[in-house]
């Protein structure tokens, strides 16, 4: 399973439409994850034109991505692998055992809200931030996550410069 990771897209402010960098891999993708901060549900009917689309709730999101499905925090199972997803992880110190006791099943917690790009284990737990394809505040780069998972593994997480 292909899995693209996004977060913090911040449109229409930031995300006019799918950047062509970003819908090379939507193109190529079984599944999206939105990590919140859609900010307007438009842009997750437009990645669901890719694949199927799970999302949670930002701290910039309105009520029509809550109308459109986006809960605070998922728990899912992508191709046998428990996932969970939220926003905001809290600060970094922590962070991992923090995500453990949250999310105690979950063998990778999916986040956003810093829009800086993390790939961490710790605690038994895996953490994902795929930082931002369109606000990337002060990283050098817009950036997505690209995950492949095989028969409940995730054998393949990167980040993936897109600007």
């Amino acid at each position: 399973m292909r899995v693209v990771v996004l977060s913090d897209t911040h449109a229409p402010r930031r995300w006019k439409s799918c950047p062509p960098a970003v819908a090379e891999h939507l193109r190529h993708a079984d599944a999206v994850l939105h990590a919140g901060d859609v900010c307007v549900a438009p842009v997750l009917d437009e990645l669901a034109q890719y694949a199927p689309v799970t999302a949670v709730l930002g701290n910039n999101d309105g009520p029509d991505v809550a109308a459109w499905g986006a809960p605070e925090t998922v728990e899912l199972d992508l191709a046998g692998l428990p996932v969970a997803m939220v926003h905001d992880s809290g600060p970094a110190a922590g962070r991992t055992a923090r995500m453990r006791r949250r999310f105690p099943n979950a063998g990778l917690v999916v986040f956003g809200h810093s829009h800086i790009p993390l790939d961490a284990t710790g605690d038994g737990v895996r953490v994902f931030n795929p930082g931002s394809p369109t606000d990337r505040r002060r990283q050098p780069h817009g950036t997505i996550g690209l995950l492949r998972i095989e028969e409940g593994s995730l054998v393949q997480a990167r980040i993936v410069e897109v600007t």
